[in-house]
Order: C-alpha cells, then structure tokens, then sequence
C-alpha cells in the first residue's frame, strides 16, 4: 500500500493540512492538498496546495516571493489531517501576518482582536496599491 493509500482523502479528493512553523510550532495555515499536490509539496519541498475557490494549484509564495520549505510531512492517527512542518520565509499570511491565525477572542468573547503585529501591508507583499 502506498503513502497516498494510507490518507483517508474526502469526497472531493482532498486532505487538510496544517501548516506549523517548524522551529517553533507555532500554526501558519490551513490549506487543503489533493494528490497531486502532496506529490508536488514533497518533490519540491515547497508547500502546494488545491485551491477550492479558484480551482487550481498553487504553490505558497508564487507570487508574494514567500515560500515555505517543507522539513516534515506528518499524517494524524486518524489519517485525515496533514501536519506540514516547514521553514518559512516571509509572512503566512496575505495579509502581511506571521500567521494565518492573527487574531483571537478578546477577554469577553464577544469580539475578535490582533494578537500579532503585521509584519508587511498586503500592498508590500504584491507591489499593488
């Protein structure tokens, strides 16, 4: 049985994966991975991923210059989840923040507040204004 076998893929093909900063585990993503792109992640040792929304590869960083080096690709017990542990270079986000996950519920719960700085503005990281 190969490696792909062993995933437990959705109805549409695909496998979540989580994206952690390999030096310090902090959490960068979540993107989804079908086949292909797991193959491509792992031959290039760059993350790539399926977009849903625009029905196509992509590869973290193609644009933003700010690309993930893949150090480790993990499957969860259940076989359901990836954990992809890279090195990134750049911000996650495209927002311009370390993480995808930049914000979180304030001390009351009731509303969502940035919990890291941004570390470029989106018009830094594609040149647009």
């Amino acid at each position: 049985m190969s490696y792909l076998e062993k995933i437990k893929w959705n109805a549409d093909g695909m496998v979540p994966a989580v994206v952690q900063d390999a030096r310090d585990g902090r959490v960068l993503m979540l993107a989804w991975m079908n086949p292909a792109a797991l193959e491509k992640t792992l031959e290039t040792r760059r993350t790539w991923f399926w977009s849903r929304s625009r029905r196509k590869f992509w590869m973290k960083g193609e644009s933003s210059g700010h690309v993930q080096v893949v150090k480790d690709v993990a499957i969860d017990c259940d076989g359901d989840t990836l954990l992809v542990q890279v090195e990134p270079v750049g911000p996650a986000c495209h927002e311009g923040f370390r993480s995808c996950f930049f914000r979180s519920l304030g001390k009351d719960d009731k509303a969502w507040a940035e919990t890291e700085p941004r570390l470029l503005s989106p018009e830094e990281i594609y040149g647009r204004k």
